[in-house]
């Protein structure tokens, strides 16, 4: 059997529908962010990176870096195991301290990754509780699917923020029943909001717990950067809050906050957390200085919120065809899977602007798009540097206008 070949067949089959993923050599310039040196067929250059996730460029920000060389130097690189063996440092235990005080819960619990603490904690939760339903939204992230399947638990698919839908099957499940309503806060491809608040209501009123997702929230809105739940005022109304270390919090690792039952109830069940080893202290080190310094300070926030707002119009007064976002998300429809990878060929090429293009199953055959990340240390001219290459490589592609 010639294995390689059906491997590959496999790989030649993203090729042929202009989905394989290309990796790009990237060196970011701490100081120097959104620039990064590109690596490329070619040579060395400078680029600006449009699709970052560090929303918020905290990955460069003085307080960070300093935590975490007081921390490398304190204590040396890992943590030295699992958190019940000896991966438990007075970083894991602060930071955790910190993260329920954001979300307002009793406890929190730290994870390698954001997908980790997904699939972790859903898996586990709808394990424990006997007969449970889980009611998942049918754009959920892939790691909450993961964990829901792994669970085993009966999972029952309702339509996008879609209230009506929701309702019709809480009402025809028996209230005895366990039933956990998952959802995102900002569903982070097309950057549109749930209804938080109608969704905890309708959770409470037949008898489910409710899991928000909210790591392209978390950092970036409330008076704190709680998330989406601080900003509506409705942290006390969601019984479990997942989010990320990796995106407006600059670092990497994932978390959960809930009750001190719940998060118990985690700790000593998920083998997700259980046998993998703990955060390194300089990570936890850097993302408690994020932290506290985005529960003090708003500059960041407002000024992300201000360069998507003007990306937006820019983008509409060319009649490119920006996505309705209400987030900090800009998505701007491609439509097709050649020529998405084509023009973030382009755009690279000709122009040092880096951006990754969204392709199938990252979202919907047909709705290949960019996915553009303004944040707060791009510039004016940066913004009208990526508009004029965009409109630019669209009329030369003869894409689409929006009516």
């Amino acid at each position: 059997m010639d294995y390689d070949a059906l491997l590959g067949n496999a790989v030649a089959g993203l090729k042929q529908e202009g989905r394989y993923r290309y990796f790009a050599d990237l060196e970011r310039i701490c100081g120097k962010f959104p620039r990064a040196i590109f690596r490329g067929p070619h040579g060395e250059r400078e680029v600006t990176i449009w699709c970052s996730n560090d929303y918020l460029g905290m990955g460069q920000h003085p307080k960070v870096i300093a935590a975490m060389h007081a921390a490398l130097d304190g204590t040396g690189a890992g943590s030295g195991g699992t958190r019940n063996i000896s991966g438990t440092t007075h970083y894991h235990v602060e930071l955790e301290r910190e993260l329920a005080d954001l979300h307002g819960k009793d406890a929190a619990l730290l994870f390698n990754s954001g997908y980790m603490a997904n699939e972790a904690t859903l898996s586990t939760l709808a394990r424990l509780m006997p007969d449970c339903v889980v009611l998942s939204d049918e754009l959920n992230h892939a790691s909450m699917i993961e964990g829901i399947r792994n669970s085993r638990c009966e999972k029952q698919i309702f339509r996008h923020n879609d209230l009506a839908d929701l309702e019709r099957r809480l009402a025809q499940l028996d209230r005895r029943r366990p039933k956990l309503v998952a959802f995102e806060s900002v569903y982070s491809m097309d950057g549109d909001i749930a209804p938080i608040a109608e969704i905890c209501a309708m959770a409470r009123h037949y008898g489910a717990m409710t899991y928000l997702d909210e790591v392209h929230a978390v950092g970036l809105y409330g008076a704190r950067g709680g998330g989406i739940a601080e900003r509506d005022g409705v942290l006390d109304q969601v019984d479990i809050i997942e989010g990320t270390l990796a995106k407006a919090f600059g670092l990497m690792g994932g978390y959960v906050a809930a009750s001190g039952v719940v998060i118990d109830a985690i700790r000593c069940h998920a083998p997700g957390f259980i046998f993998t080893t703990s955060l390194a202290p300089v990570l936890a080190a850097g993302a408690l200085a994020s932290i506290r310094h985005l529960k003090g300070s708003s500059e960041e926030r407002d000024k992300q919120q201000e360069r998507a707002a003007q990306l937006k119009s820019m983008l509409r007064r060319r009649s490119l065809p920006v996505m309705d976002s209400a987030s900090h998300i800009v998505p701007l429809l491609v439509g097709d899977p050649v020529h998405c990878k084509r023009m973030t060929d382009q755009l690279l090429d000709e122009f040092s602007i880096y951006v990754q293009p969204i392709n199938y199953p990252t979202v919907p055959r047909g709705t290949e798009r960019l996915r553009l990340t303004p944040g707060p240390l791009h510039s004016e001219d940066d913004l009208r540097q990526l508009v004029e290459a965009i409109d630019l490589l669209w009329q030369r592609m003869a894409l689409d206008r929006a009516a």
